[in-house]
């Protein structure tokens, strides 16, 4: 797909997809490239939290099926 297409597209992403788009962007063209954004960091202390008070867990295997569903939609 060519830059011309991808920018054609834009317009039809849903709010969130555009902030999830926005958020890959500036963390891959940052400096910080390297580092985990605070965001990220803010929702997995939330996640390991809500684990300890007993919220749902996962398996590796269903994260690692979650983390591959998530790039394919990436990449659409």
């Amino acid at each position: 797909m060519s830059f011309n297409e991808i920018i054609a597209e834009l317009p039809k992403l849903t709010e969130n997809e555009k902030r999830q788009l926005f958020n890959m962007l500036s963390h891959e063209l940052s400096d910080n490239a390297d580092q985990e954004s605070s965001e990220f960091l803010a929702m997995l202390e939330e996640r390991v939290r809500a684990a300890d008070n007993g919220g749902r867990t996962y398996t590796l295997a269903e994260a690692r099926e979650a983390v591959k569903n998530t790039a394919k939609r990436a990449r659409r």
